[in-house]
């Protein structure tokens, strides 16, 4: 089945020109499934780590969000134990003016800024309002034991 215009010029453009810290490939055997690899942001509890994600774009995309999850194991108050990520725009405020880029740079901001106001991992959250920076701590502790190359 041939993929919509859209996706492939949106491929072309992830691979031709990544964002910096992303690197998003396609799947030879299925062009809607990408392995994804976003760099820890510097000056975050993430700094240093390679975190590895699937992005799955569904039939009706762009009409409807891709499907992002991490694969490597995170602490942050909006990504679960299952790698699902709280953002607005893989939800409610999705829009099909936004493109695969969009959504990997939002989540690339997430780490930057953790929000643990809006959680998904309500535990991680918790910890976060307690006692900042020990969860900055064991967000770091986590990076190097999960996320270093």
């Amino acid at each position: 089945m041939a993929l919509p215009k859209r996706i492939l010029k949106e491929t072309e453009r992830l691979l031709a020109d990544p964002a910096p810290g992303i690197s998003a490939t396609p799947h030879e055997d299925n062009l809607r499934y990408f392995d994804v690899i976003i760099a820890g942001p510097n000056q975050s509890p993430f700094e240093g780590g390679m975190f590895r994600l699937e992005l799955f774009l569904p039939e009706d995309y762009p009409m409807a969000a891709p499907k992002v999850r991490f694969l490597t194991k995170i602490y942050h108050p909006n990504i679960d134990k299952l790698g699902r990520i709280c953002l607005d725009i893989l939800k409610d405020k999705w829009s099909p003016a936004l493109q695969i880029r969009t959504v990997l740079l939002s989540i690339q901001a997430l780490l930057s800024a953790p929000n643990p106001e809006d959680p998904l991992a309500n535990d991680v959250a918790q910890h976060w309002k307690e006692d900042e920076k020990e969860a900055i701590n064991t967000a770091r502790s986590w990076t190097i034991q999960y996320a270093s190359q």
